[in-house]
Parts: C-alpha cells; structure tokens; sequence
C-alpha cells in the first residue's frame, strides 16, 4: 500500500521540520524519520490505531507530541494531517 499526503498536512510536516532544525542542528531530521517510521506502522496495520470519527484514525508519535490523522482507502493511505497535540483538536476537519 502506500500514502499521499493532503496539501495541508505537506505544509504541517514541513513547517515541523523547520522548527525542530531551527531549534537544534538535526532535530528536524529526527523528526522527519519519527514521522516516516510512524507511518511505516501505519502502512503495516493500518486498521491498529483508534477512529477518531468517521473513517479517521490516529497514530501518535513516540518522541514528538504530534499525531498523523488519516484515513485508509481503496488504494492509499490519506494522511490528513500532521497534528500537534497541543493546537486546536478539530483543525483538520475541514480536511475531509
């Protein structure tokens, strides 16, 4: 199976890594390979990880306080957003 990224969720993950590479020399790159591994898991067993509503399930990061939201379709993974867990919980609604 594989994964697509909506353009917002792009835009999270690659603001996310310029903060975390800002703060810290390789830190962004830490948490890039955080987020490709977490969605390695995903691919793996999509179905793991609890709905959120509908057909959304989230997976949380181990080191980063982020989630990936997605969705699982007939052919892809829909990753609809790169979530802070600490920003407004419904930002990625409109997404759907």
């Amino acid at each position: 199976m594989r994964f697509a990224f909506h353009p917002e969720a792009d835009e999270e993950f690659r603001a996310a890594i310029q903060y975390y590479e800002g703060c810290e020399l390789g830190l962004g790159q830490d948490f890039s390979l955080e987020i490709y591994c977490a969605i390695q898991n995903i691919l793996s067993y999509p179905m793991a990880w609890p709905v959120l509503g509908g057909d959304v399930r989230r997976c949380m990061c181990h080191r980063f306080p982020y989630g990936i939201l997605y969705s699982i379709e007939s052919d892809r993974i829909y990753i609809l957003s790169i979530m802070h867990l600490h920003r407004h919980p419904d930002s990625w609604r409109q997404r759907l």
